[in-house]
């Protein structure tokens, strides 16, 4: 090739490659969801897509894959193709807790994933059926003293950080309470305001609407202070637990491959969109606390939460061959 001609290769190039970003997205983009619907994924998910979309210009299809403290639906994303079309909005602590929980994964969320962009950080509540006779954690302690081996909680599946909240606190209090995993938060809430089960444990912006209508009664909640979308609940550290705190980050994650151009066009819109009046409103009233940033924010919390969780999960004794 001569050097008239090479020259003319280049500039084409770099004419056809910001082209082709410019276009992304061309077609519907596929979110795929770890939970099943009824939990904090399906607010997440249904709070950002419209706008996101509306600033993308393609709808988004969301893809409920609940089940197996979401191992099933990480491997899925982490197999899709690299274009941008599939897209993965997860609690990045639960991905960092599964990597010491499971002796064996199908994936590795440090090699098979690229971050799109952080969403924010929700805090978890231990809730239990309005007719449950403790009201605080330490009646919660004492009644499960009294009733040893009796007393269940649900959680929206093993790993997850509603399962790790409650063994957690159970390290703290020595409370006796035994964890019945489900598929999502949004099954293991039914379950609990059916009565089913007396107690659960999840995201405050999927718990607070059931107890807004009375359906379900906080015992406490996991931040540092109390929170603004439910001032009333009060927090395990004032609760006679000073120090505990537990707290769930959620971002959205892409194939590893995934092409630069179309994560920084997915990081960017993200961004607007949590910026967004209504849904920065949303995401307030239902507990969310928005942190947003550039991509590669999130996967140095992935790395940082991995090594976090790994001491609570060997602390817990937890373990999936």
């Amino acid at each position: 090739m001569s050097g008239l001609r090479f020259a003319a290769f280049l500039l084409l190039v770099a004419c056809v490659l910001p082209a082709s970003a410019q276009t992304y997205p061309v077609r519907p983009i596929r979110m795929i969801v770890g939970f099943a619907p009824g939990g904090t994924g399906e607010f997440m998910s249904r709070t950002l897509t419209p706008r996101m979309g509306e600033l993308l210009g393609q709808q988004f299809i969301i893809d409920f894959r609940g089940g197996a403290g979401t191992t099933l639906a990480t491997g899925l994303a982490a197999a899709a193709p690299a274009d941008g079309y599939t897209v993965f909005i997860q609690s990045l602590t639960t991905q960092a807790i599964n990597h010491s929980l499971y002796a064996k994964l199908p994936y590795d969320t440090r090699r098979d994933f690229a971050s799109a962009g952080l969403i924010g950080v929700v805090p978890l509540v231990l809730g239990a059926h309005p007719s449950f006779p403790a009201r605080s954690p330490k009646e919660l302690v004492a009644l499960s003293h009294a009733r040893p081996g009796s007393l269940n909680f649900g959680s929206a599946g093993v790993g997850t950080t509603s399962h790790f909240a409650v063994e957690l606190f159970k390290l703290a209090s020595k409370a006796d309470l035994t964890h019945v995993p489900y598929k999502g938060a949004g099954p293991a809430m039914i379950d609990t305001m059916a009565g089913f089960i007396p107690l659960v444990s999840d995201a405050i912006t999927s718990m607070k609407p059931h107890l807004d209508a009375g359906k379900l009664r906080g015992i406490a909640i996991g931040s540092a202070q109390r929170s603004e979308a439910a001032p009333n609940l009060v927090t395990f550290a004032e609760s006679g637990y000073p120090g505990f705190e537990v707290t769930t980050w959620w971002g959205i994650l892409v194939p590893v491959r995934t092409p630069a151009a179309v994560i920084a066009r997915l990081n960017g819109e993200l961004n607007r969109t949590l910026e967004d009046g209504a849904v920065r409103s949303r995401m307030q009233t239902y507990g969310a606390t928005i942190k947003f940033g550039a991509p590669e924010l999130g996967m140095e919390l992935i790395v940082s939460e991995i090594d976090k969780w790994a001491k609570a999960v060997k602390a817990t004794g937890a373990r999936v061959d």
